[in-house]
């Protein structure tokens, strides 16, 4: 059904439709619509048989979802930015557990100074955590990577984070096409957990593992990582045959099979490359897109074939790793073959705009200056200017007194 709505709303509403048995709440901008939607399903009967637990903060959000999932429950959570730090320990045992907890995560910017703005800073401090990590271009594939997420989840055993990027997706009203819920009841069939708790058959989860056993912990969880890309890409094919739209998959291009330069990003901002593409072939440049729907696990053959022809690589990303590059170019570099130049362009920090306008500046110059290296849109080069001669100035009085 065509709805006009709020994303937060229409996730909320798929969400309800892939039945968890267990949400847990706590509230952190800018997900909170979200839980308070399920909420409010669960109170009004929409939701049966989920019971809604109110948390003290995020640690216990995860926390209690992981106590749910080892007890086999369908176990479901949001978060965002320091929200996720907070919970850093539970994001951890989640993955080595096994668990296959689905959680949102509202992208966001991580302080200091305090920032409730949309980067990737939040999802870039965790990827290394065991969760895989799907991003959504638009509220449509937000929805429909939710239903895709409990599915995958369940086949590995594994726990998935959504990211959708906040207040851009999050507050957006768009029309998006929400599923009824015998649609979904066909593609996401009842859980049945790999593993849980039985009082018949005790046994305990989660105790001390020493030295005999943790590298065989820790590659179970890597292996996991490896048969995900697969059954990703099999949940986005039948994704497709059931509900007759893409979304999901590891990665998709965008008139790039005979692009000379070659732009990679995830995330929202990919709406707004698509127009800037679409202008630049109009104009006869042949320019084209990767957008990574699966961040973990890291496509990288997939970019690699999807690179093996351009003649420049863009990489356009919301995080950086201060004093390196952007956390994406580290991980597409290593994809990429080594005589293709590859210039990094961090964009949208802490929610700053990324303007069609300055990304098109931005394309024209590097034809001529910075190919190859790391640039950082419409920075305002004289407020950082006056602030490093401040602290250089300061650094030389102390040198020489």
């Amino acid at each position: 059904m065509l709805k006009q709505v709020e994303g937060s709303h229409s996730l909320a509403e798929t969400i309800a439709m892939c039945r968890p048995e267990v949400v847990c709440a706590y509230p952190i901008t800018p997900q909170t619509h979200i839980v308070e939607d399920l909420g409010a399903l669960v109170k009004d009967g929409t939701l049966k048989g989920c019971e809604y637990i109110n948390v003290e903060s995020e640690f216990a959000a995860l926390s209690v979802a992981i106590g749910s999932s080892v007890a086999g429950a369908r176990s479901y959570t949001a978060t965002s930015s320091q929200g996720l730090l907070f919970m850093a320990e539970a994001v951890h045992n989640a993955a080595g557990l096994g668990l296959p907890i689905v959680m949102t995560l509202a992208n966001r910017a991580i302080g200091s100074p305090i920032n409730i703005w949309n980067d990737h800073s939040d999802a870039m401090s965790m990827r290394d955590a065991g969760w895989l990590m799907l991003f959504a271009e638009d509220n449509q594939e937000a929805l429909d990577l939710h239903i895709q997420a409990f599915r995958i989840a369940e086949e590995l055993s594994c726990p998935v984070m959504v990211c959708v990027d906040g207040f851009i997706l999050t507050h957006a009203v768009e029309r998006v096409d929400v599923p009824t819920q015998e649609e979904v009841d066909e593609y996401l069939k009842p859980f049945e957990p790999i593993m849980k708790l039985d009082v018949e058959e005790p046994m305990t989860i989660g105790t001390l593992v020493g030295p005999d056993a943790f590298t065989e912990v820790r590659y179970l969880e890597h292996q996991k990582q490896l048969r995900a890309y697969d059954v990703i890409e099999r949940a986005s094919s039948d994704f497709k045959k059931a509900f007759g739209r893409d979304a999901g998959g590891t990665i998709r291009t965008y008139k790039a099979d005979d692009a000379q330069t070659v732009i990679v990003a995830m995330g929202s901002v990919v709406g707004t490359l698509k127009d800037m593409i679409d202008e630049k072939r109009e104009a006869g440049e042949k320019i084209g897109l990767v957008s990574i729907s699966s961040f973990r696990p890291f496509p990288d053959r997939e970019i690699q074939a999807a690179l093996a022809s351009a003649e420049h690589v863009v990489v356009l990303e919301k995080s950086l790793a201060a004093g390196q590059d952007g956390v994406l170019t580290s991980r597409v570099k290593l994809s990429l073959d080594a005589g293709i130049p590859l210039t990094t362009l961090i964009a949208g920090l802490g929610g700053r705009p990324i303007p069609k306008n300055s990304l098109t500046k931005f394309m024209e110059d590097i034809k001529t200056q910075g190919k190859g290296e790391m640039h950082f849109l419409d920075l305002k080069q004289d407020v950082v200017e006056k602030q490093l001669q401040s602290t250089s100035a300061h650094y030389e009085e102390k040198r020489s007194a």
